[in-house]
């Protein structure tokens, strides 16, 4: 199964939030939790996990080089690497998975608008009548 990327996702929250990343992660700091920390917080968890993937790959191309001897050792080498290697693409798949769907789930919403004449009270609103107390 295809999932996006980090820079995909990374994209995505951009648009949703019309502003960079790095403006993004600087905005949360004075923030309480929310919906924006945990996004972030997944992006970063899916950027390591890519980056994992990739140096757990070329560490076994390295490793079951055609050219290199491989003994006991260096089987216990690849059998790590391998394993490594499959946790970071678990997690890599699941990160992706749970962010584009909440993702999906998410819309910008337009800038509410100004209106463009004088200010206008807003209509007063009749109070309801009170029935009159019967008389002593």
């Amino acid at each position: 199964m295809i999932h996006p990327s980090s820079a995909q996702i990374a994209a995505r929250i951009e648009e949703l939030y019309g502003a960079p990343l790095n403006e993004l992660e600087a905005h949360i700091q004075d923030q309480p939790p929310g919906m924006l920390a945990a996004l972030l917080g997944s992006h970063h968890t899916l950027a390591f996990a890519e980056q994992r993937i990739t140096v757990h790959r070329e560490r076994l191309q390295q490793l079951v080089h055609p050219e290199r001897q491989t003994g006991a050792a260096e089987v216990l080498h690849i059998l790590d690497c391998a394993q490594r290697l499959a946790e970071s693409v678990a997690v890599r798949d699941t990160q992706s998975a749970t962010i584009q769907a909440v993702l999906q789930s998410l819309v910008r919403t337009p800038a509410p608008e100004t209106p463009s004449g004088p200010a206008q009270a807003p209509a007063a609103v009749p109070a309801p009548a009170v029935p009159a107390a019967p008389g002593r």
